[in-house]
């Protein structure tokens, strides 16, 4: 049976502990046919004003709804669930915590382009995936695509950014392909998703935009403070620490 990408995202009530998945859409590419998946859920979590704003989902357009798990879509994710199949989402930890909460449990090689973006792209300003949609020129391309696959393409809904995903997942894999001569580069990108991305700058507090390796050198005792007593660390920045304090 050949292998399956799932290329993935959720639109939810919001991004609390406890919201939920309010919109699933994905394609699955690795047949003949491409499969595009787009539904809308109920829900007993109320829409956040602050996620509306961001996906204009709002309570009357998810009326007589299915909830997540009763739906086709979400019951063709469950079949297509195999170790042998690719999920490949941007910011994948987010998307795969909100389909927990409806009892998906993801058995498929996990590519978080966004992880996989921040160390191929390294010196970019952003790694927003409507960043790259501009820097990239693929809005140039997307809407002869969504018309061959019946698609409405619109900022910040489920099944348009998995559109745009699946333009800037092409663009991703040669990029990888240059980066990482001789090697698969769907491999490769499974192998990026999983490993520690060194962080260059302070994107916050009283050191915002210094890099770690100054901080390094003119208070070291600070950085040594955060990995003891910050529990909420970032493990990126955790990882990044070490290695500037090693060196």
């Amino acid at each position: 049976m050949a292998r399956k990408y799932v290329i993935l995202d959720t639109e939810t009530t919001g991004v609390g502990e406890n919201d939920r998945v309010i919109q699933l859409g994905y394609m699955v590419l690795g047949a003949k046919e491409i499969e595009v998946h787009n539904e809308f859920y109920s829900s007993d979590v109320p829409i956040g004003f602050g996620a509306m704003e961001i996906h204009g989902i709002t309570p009357d357009m998810l009326e007589k709804k299915p909830s997540c798990v009763d739906s086709e879509a979400y019951k063709r994710l469950c079949e297509l669930n195999i170790a042998e199949n690719y999920l490949i989402i941007h910011n994948a930890d987010f998307d795969i915590g909100m389909l927990q909460k409806e009892g998906f449990v993801n058995k498929m090689q996990v590519i978080d382009t966004l992880r996989v973006a921040k160390h191929i792209f390294a010196e970019e300003d952003a790694h927003r995936l409507q960043y790259f949609r501009y820097k990239m020129g693929l809005y140039k391309e997307e809407q002869k695509e969504a018309d061959e696959l019946g698609i409405v393409v619109k900022a910040h809904d489920a099944i348009g950014d998995v559109l745009v995903l699946k333009l800037f997942l092409s663009k991703l894999k040669d990029a990888v392909s240059s980066a990482f001569v001789g090697e698969n580069p769907v491999e490769k990108m499974v192998e990026l998703t999983q490993t520690p991305i060194f962080v260059n700058y302070f994107r916050f507090g009283k050191y915002k935009n210094k890099t770690l390796k100054e901080v390094a050198d003119s208070d070291a005792g600070y950085l040594r403070w955060m990995l003891s007593s910050m529990e909420n660390l970032d493990e990126d920045l955790r990882y990044s620490i070490n290695k500037v304090l090693e060196n």
